[in-house]
Order: C-alpha cells, then structure tokens, then sequence
C-alpha cells in the first residue's frame, strides 16, 4: 500500500516538472534562444581560459593540443535533496586539422535517486582524444561512457592519463565537488543553433561541412586556437 501510494506521488511530481519544463520550452522565443546561447558562448570562452589559467591543469595544458573535439559547459548545476540531478548547457566544438569549427549547442544531464543534501556549480571541459570520442560529440545524443569511454582528467604536473576516448576535467565547489558525467546524456539543443545561426542546422553542417558561422562566436574560437594550433 505504501509502495503503491509513494509510486503515485513519484509519477505526480514527475508529471508536473515535465509540464512545467513543456511550458517554458513553448515559451521561448528565437530572440530569447539567441540571447541564451549567446550567454553560453561568453561563458565557455570564460571557463576554456579558466582552465588553461588553472596551475593545477598542467595535464590538460599540455595535451588540449590533441583534441579532435571538445564540449565546454560554463555552468552545470548539480542540487538535490531526496530528487537529484545535474544539467547544463554547452557549446560543442571540433577540429579539422588545423581549424576549429563551431559552436554547436548542447545540453548535459543526468537524474539521480537517494538521499541528498546540498548543491554545486561545476564547469566541465570535455575532450575528445580519438575519432571515437569525436564522433560522440558530433551525435545529436549520446550517453556518457557508453558510447564512447570517459576518464576524469589528471591533475598536477606528471599526472598520467588512462587511454580513453575523452577526458573530462571539472573545476566546481559546494559538496559534489569532484563531478563526474559518467552516465550522463549529451543531446544537441536544436533551438539555439537554429535561433544562433537563422536557420535550421545539424551539428555536422556547424562541426564538420563548416556551412556556418557567427562572428560572436570569435573569442572562443580564438582562445581554443591559440592554445592548440602552433
């Protein structure tokens, strides 16, 4: 009787948080799309030079130059109490020797269950170091560690890093420091590339036929060019 009257509050809340997020999916407007990911690029060239600037990431300085791809999330949330979840929007970005093409958008999330407490803000780099990893990124959704292998990123100077198809890196406080992704579903988020480059696209048109382009977008592109192209 208890198990049946906690599944039918379960399915209620759920109910509810999928129509709330429905009514503000339909709310948004293409200038408001636009706005957001405009937000988003600011704040991933922000977290890319963060990283580079970060005295402890002496393993992702010296080998971001062998990125095939990478995923910047300037800010995922990670909060519960009892309901637990982290989520958060990205730019996804993919070389083709030595040019870097992007953003392509995308947003990283996961659901947990059990007893929590507290939250954190993480900002996550994700880099692709084989074809495998790369392809991943480039999909419309993936699910971490399933499709492609994943590895928390070393640090410290000599830090030695496991064969994978990507590393990822974390930079967070609060009690979830040391936010991993594995498990996580990475999906494009269609309405702001649409809203970010006037039409509809794919990430292969943005990632890999290069069929277009936002000046915005400038800054982040330079700063990952700098510290991997020579």
């Amino acid at each position: 009787m208890k198990h049946a009257l906690a599944t039918k509050v379960f399915a209620m809340v759920a109910a509810s948080v999928f129509a709330l997020g429905a009514v503000q999916v339909s709310a948004a407007s293409p200038a408001k799309d636009k706005a957001e990911a405009e937000k988003v690029v600011n704040g991933a060239t922000k977290t890319f030079n963060n990283f580079a600037a970060d005295p402890n990431m002496t393993w992702f300085r010296d080998h971001v130059k062998d990125a095939k791809a990478m995923l910047i999330v300037p800010s995922l949330v990670k909060a519960g109490f009892i309901f637990g979840g982290s989520g958060g929007t990205g730019v996804v970005l993919a070389r083709d020797n030595q040019v870097w093409r992007g953003p392509s958008f995308a947003t990283a999330g996961s659901v947990s269950w059990g007893l929590q407490a507290g939250g954190s803000v993480a900002e996550v780099v994700m880099m692709a170091m084989t074809d495998k990893g790369k392809d991943a990124l480039l999909s419309n959704k993936f699910q971490v560690g399933t499709e492609a292998s994943v590895a928390a990123g070393p640090v410290g100077a000599g830090a030695q890093a496991a064969t994978t198809d990507i590393v990822q890196f974390t930079r967070s406080k609060g009690i979830f420091g040391g936010l991993s992704l594995e498990g996580s579903v990475i999906a494009v988020r269609d309405s702001l590339n649409q809203a970010y480059y006037g039409k509809k696209v794919t990430p292969v048109d943005v990632l890999v036929k290069g069929d277009v382009a936002n000046h915005q977008a400038a800054p982040l592109v330079k700063a990952v060019t700098a510290k991997t192209v020579k």
